[in-house]
């Protein structure tokens, strides 16, 4: 079964992210608080799959009026190849249309041989013409780049 994540999933879907070779997770963003504060601003377009009573896949959807956007797209091991992923990225992507988004990105990691074999599998583009920059919002790093 696909339906809305809510924060009462938290401990289980972080669970998952752990088990998860590869993943990325950050303390602050990914903490209780950090997730809860995006499951309030994106309330209808993250998913997750529940199998066996537990939660076996998860996707955290959001947009900015714009572009949607999926992050820790996973499904655990154990339940993979049998169309989870699939059917949560679609369930993330009608909900986005419901909220007149009408286009989604996402991001992998290089070395995700797992998650990049599935995204062009099921025909998503990867972007050769453009660069993705991070910068960590904090005190230290704000005032180091004022400063330049």
């Amino acid at each position: 079964m696909i339906r809305t994540m809510t924060i009462e999933d938290y401990d289980e879907v972080y669970a998952l992210w752990t088990k998860i070779r590869g993943f990325g997770l950050r303390s602050v963003d990914d903490s209780r608080e950090g997730i809860a504060r995006f499951l309030k601003r994106n309330p209808t377009t993250s998913v997750v799959a529940v199998e066996d009573g537990k939660v076996v896949g998860s996707i955290l959807c959001g947009h900015d009026g714009r572009r949607g956007c999926l992050y820790h797209v996973c499904v655990d091991e154990d339940y993979r190849r049998r169309g989870i992923g699939k059917s949560m990225v679609v369930k993330a992507m009608e909900e986005l249309k419901k909220e007149q988004i009408n286009k989604v990105c996402l991001i992998a990691f290089t070395k995700n041989d797992v998650g990049n074999t599935f995204w062009n599998t099921i025909g998503w583009a990867e972007r050769l013409d453009l660069n993705y920059y991070d910068f960590v919002l904090n005190e230290k790093n704000i005032t180091a780049f004022n400063e330049q």
